[in-house]
């Protein structure tokens, strides 16, 4: 337990940012040098390093990836966050994929300033991986969560019962990574992928689970427990 603990302090830069920081900072410290000279140096060039440095951080943000554990082995019930971000949605659903009856949504919505990468919410084996173009409306409108582009896992826990995972883009949102592959084992404390700028990720559980977070709730990936699977 104390060596998770410690794990979990630690932060790395997540791989699917890595061209992205790279040529990010040579484009803003291109267009900073540029302005500096455009100005004819009347405004201190440290100024034009807090701004566009500030930039960069936000993005530099966006990118990390934790490494995360938690912590406990007794994970036969548990549903974890998937992602970093606040509890938009809790409510009983009518969904007309996979399942074609009444589900438990609970859903979180990741700000621009969240860690994006997402994390298997259960324990069990990969049954389906969709991907689906769609539109980009705001992530956090109902609407968003069939008729934007997004990516379904269907995930099949080891006494049966079937978990949908689906990752949704966003206004600002272009990319969606799904790591999961069909037939493949799966575990918390894996990711399952990750979503570039702004976006949600919606959970769908059998009707009578127990719900373990309340509105507006913030959530840490891989590490709030939202709900419990009936025993």
């Amino acid at each position: 337990m104390g060596n998770k603990i410690k794990k979990l302090k630690k932060i790395r830069i997540h791989r699917e940012g890595t061209d992205t920081l790279i040529y990010g900072f040579i484009f803003i410290a291109a267009v900073a040098l540029l302005l500096y000279r455009a100005f004819d140096t009347k405004i201190p060039f440290w100024s034009f390093v807090i701004v566009f440095g500030t930039v960069y951080a936000v993005v530099l943000n966006f990118f990390r990836c934790p490494i995360r554990y938690l912590g406990t082995d007794d994970t036969e019930r548990l549903v974890v966050a998937p992602a970093d971000g606040k509890i938009v949605v809790i409510e009983e659903v009518e969904e007309h994929t996979y399942f074609h009856d009444r589900r438990l949504m609970i859903s979180i919505f990741m700000s621009l300033f969240n860690v994006h990468a997402n994390w298997f919410p259960v324990d069990g084996k990969v049954k389906l991986v969709r991907h689906f173009n769609g539109n980009f409306h705001k992530a956090w409108l109902p609407k968003a969560s069939e008729e934007n582009e997004h990516a379904d896992v269907l995930i099949t826990t080891p006494d049966g019962t079937d978990v949908l995972c689906r990752q949704i883009a966003g206004a600002m949102a272009r990319r969606i990574v799904t790591y999961a592959q069909e037939g493949e084992d799966c575990y918390i404390d894996e990711h399952l992928g990750f979503i570039k700028f702004g976006s949600r990720v919606d959970v769908y559980l059998p009707i009578g689970t127990e719900v373990c977070v309340k509105m507006g709730q913030l959530t840490t990936g891989d590490h709030t427990v939202i709900a419990k699977l009936k025993g």
